[in-house]
């Protein structure tokens, strides 16, 4: 079930695991699983690729980063398909993929020795770029009717939706804004007439899924599948360029 309207879908570079994670969700819809459990399975597959890192078992890693991706894809398929909207789900899964993608930076750098200074500032825009295709994103699924589960701001504890205790929603709100807050406020500042444009068109989103963190972590696996770790965090850094190009682009062309 995709989360935008068949007319604004786009060939999202990030979304491999999508068929992946479908097969999951429709295994597990008859069960008891929650998409919260698959979520905890995720960061299970996550925290396996960072203990190979570290053990220099790289082609191990590559294997659970990309299912991770495959994974991480089934908790949103699954809570459509059981009709279970979260906003806990939601905030537990960005929370989760930024504190794994802080590990699997820190175990970088340590198996590479890389400088603190250059694994922060990569971690940096790590995240900002997610979030800049997030940010992206979420305005197009708003203003096309798509999934409304992420809002473009998230400055309101939102009010908890059918089968969630509000005091749960409330807390991971204020876990989300205090790790994410800072990304957030800086992608809106940087391009904040976004929200009041057409809807982006498909060649401008496929473009931009090379921030999703799908293709962060496919990129990631194929460097650790060739033992090319050391250039990781420079890869990253590289990236993280585009995020004023993929910017200007919208506020030039897409208005």
């Amino acid at each position: 079930m995709s989360k935008l309207p068949p007319k604004h879908q786009f060939l999202d570079l990030s979304d491999y695991g999508r068929s992946g994670g479908k097969w999951i969700a429709h295994s597990l819809k008859e069960t008891s699983f929650t998409p919260i459990h698959v979520t905890l399975l995720f960061v299970l597959s996550g925290m396996i690729a960072i203990y190979a890192i570290l053990n220099g078992h790289y082609v191990t890693a590559a294997f659970f980063l990309i299912l991770k991706s495959v994974i991480d894809a089934a908790d949103g398929e699954l809570a459509r398909l059981k009709k279970t909207p979260s906003y806990v789900g939601r905030y537990l899964d960005s929370v989760s993929d930024l504190l794994l993608n802080m590990m699997f930076l820190l175990a970088i750098m340590y198996v590479t020795q890389a400088s603190l200074l250059w694994t922060v500032l990569a971690f940096v825009g790590l995240q900002l770029q997610g979030t800049l295709y997030n940010f992206y994103y979420v305005i197009l699924r708003n203003s096309v009717d798509g999934d409304l589960t992420s809002r473009v701001r998230e400055n309101s504890v939102p009010v908890a939706l059918k089968g969630e205790n509000q005091s749960t929603v409330t807390l991971f709100y204020h876990l989300y804004k205090s790790l994410y807050g800072v990304f957030d406020f800086v992608i809106y500042r940087l391009d904040s007439s976004a929200r009041k444009c057409e809807p982006f068109p498909s060649w401008f989103m496929t473009l931009l899924s090379v921030y999703g963190l799908g293709f962060q972590l496919l990129i990631m696996a194929i460097l650790l599948l060739f033992g090319w770790v050391h250039l990781i965090i420079p890869t990253l850094l590289a990236m993280s360029v585009l995020i004023f190009a993929f910017i200007a682009i919208r506020k030039v062309f897409l208005k």
